[in-house]
């Protein structure tokens, strides 16, 4: 390490022995390099990848992506077994296109949708609509409308109003509707602000004082059928603690509504953490369901109760370490940075995509890492900031890495982790398109989102449309 990296490197970032090293922890588990030092993924060169599709370019990894699902939802029924069941709602929100519903519904997962237009993708994908699930904060009657017609299996009620709102279109349709009560249990994870969902002013969720009134209404109403509670505390998590007090805090609630009618389920939600840096050190899916499940088992007996059926909402922990994106090298500057204990140099690595394809960094704070991925590199490791193509300084993309010093334009530089949350927050700032979205498997490549193109984007724009036809 130089001195200009021992001043300009965050303590958690170690320079590492070798740059061209994939590590499994964070890359997808069918990446490697070829003989040439090239990155495939499933057997497919990235070079190959961006030629037939563009940059920027999130590749996803179909084979880790199944393996994902079927390892969170045989942990969980594993966790469970003997005592109760368990079900496993991919989380939509995380990633969502027509072919992952399918890899969804293959793996045998039920889906969670947070919107309507998430319902349309996953009702166009071909999911039994009972195996979903119906969030939100605010959702409209068109919306509500749209989950009962297809025959939604459950609807997360947030908020009073929407108690008649669907029991009125379930009974205008002769139709009994599922639904849980999602409940503010105060707890929340350790992760950033933005991302606690649970705490007590914020916009989801209903108080624990207010609930037995809200499930008396909703058994007064032949059209509705009470599922259970449900509860969200967060995301990106790491500890299982906030999971357990949510459990301590739930049953009791839980134990007090079935003195009046039955509470079949208990939806503890998702949030679990994956590595994005080698610094990370998220714990297994399979730690995650014993320690929750065993919790459940715990107080249930304690409170002399039935355990429920336990359902969970990963989506992170499997289509984010899935997803790789893959960009074009622009320009590159070496920038003096003086800092309190003196001066160093920072590379300033330009991409062709931004915070326009993945906005956590900005959003969030949050850390990614990075590697060369059309060749591999004997150049020295140089202290590096990965940023994008938006005039908008905040707009970066990795903010601490090591790359080799020799990265030029051209190069393709790879992104790991980018699975979750990217596609999904995706925007047409500064009018650039959003990209394409490819599946690999077994050395070969399927589209399935095209890379949007201007037209698309100023399609919605008369004036546009008018002058083109001058």
């Amino acid at each position: 390490m130089t001195n200009s990296d021992a001043l300009l490197s965050p303590t958690w970032l170690v320079e590492p022995k070798d740059l061209n090293f994939v590590d499994d922890k964070i890359w997808p588990k069918n990446l490697a390099r070829s003989g040439s030092g090239e990155v495939l993924i499933a057997g497919v060169p990235v070079s190959q990848l961006a030629t037939m599709y563009g940059t920027p370019l999130m590749v996803i990894d179909q084979s880790d992506f199944e393996a994902r699902s079927l390892e969170v939802k045989a942990a969980f029924e594993t966790s469970a077994s003997g005592k109760t069941s368990a079900k496993i709602y991919y989380a939509g929100k995380s990633l969502l296109t027509t072919e992952i519903v399918r890899w969804v519904d293959k793996a045998g997962l039920n889906l969670d949708v947070s919107s309507g237009g998430e319902l349309a993708i996953a009702l166009a994908g071909g999911i039994d609509p009972a195996r979903i699930g119906l969030h939100g904060n605010n959702k409209s009657s068109s919306e509500i409308s749209r989950a009962v017609t297809a025959g939604v299996g459950a609807i997360v009620i947030d908020s009073e109003i929407e108690i008649e709102r669907i029991a009125s279109v379930a009974g205008a349709q002769g139709k009994k509707q599922g639904v849980r009560i999602r409940v503010n249990s105060g707890v929340h994870a350790h992760t950033h602000e933005y991302l606690a969902t649970a705490r007590e002013d914020q916009k989801f969720g209903i108080a624990i004082s207010d609930v037995p009134a809200f499930v008396e209404k909703i058994r007064s109403l032949s059209s509705l059928n009470f599922l259970g509670l449900h509860s969200h505390i967060g995301s990106q998590i790491f500890s299982v603690d906030g999971f357990i007090e949510s459990v301590t805090r739930l049953l009791p609630l839980h134990k007090k509504l079935l003195e009046k009618g039955p509470v079949p389920e208990l939806n503890l939600g998702g949030g679990f953490g994956i590595n994005y840096t080698v610094a990370d050190d998220a714990p297994s899916i399979a730690v995650f369901a014993e320690k929750i499940t065993e919790a459940v088992f715990d107080k249930c007996q304690e409170l002399g109760i039935e355990v429920p059926v336990l359902c969970f909402e990963p989506g992170r922990v499997i289509s984010g370490p899935a997803g790789v994106t893959v960009y074009n090298v622009g320009t590159i500057k070496d920038v003096l940075v003086t800092v309190e204990n003196g001066t160093g140099s920072r590379k300033y690595v330009s991409i062709d995509g931004g915070m326009s394809d993945n906005a956590r960094p900005s959003l969030y704070g949050a850390n990614y890492s990075a590697m060369l991925a059309s060749r591999s590199s004997a150049a020295r490791p140089a202290i590096s900031r990965v940023v994008g193509k938006h005039c908008e300084s905040g707009d970066v993309v990795v903010r601490d890495c090591y790359l080799p010093e020799d990265i030029g334009p051209s190069d393709l530089l790879a992104v790991a982790a980018t699975g979750a949350y990217c596609h999904s927050l995706a925007s047409n700032y500064n009018y650039l398109p959003r990209p394409a979205i490819v599946g690999v498997l077994n050395g070969q490549s399927k589209l399935i989102m095209r890379a949007e193109t201007e037209a698309d984007m100023f399609a919605r724009d008369p004036g546009y449309q008018i002058e083109q036809t001058r």
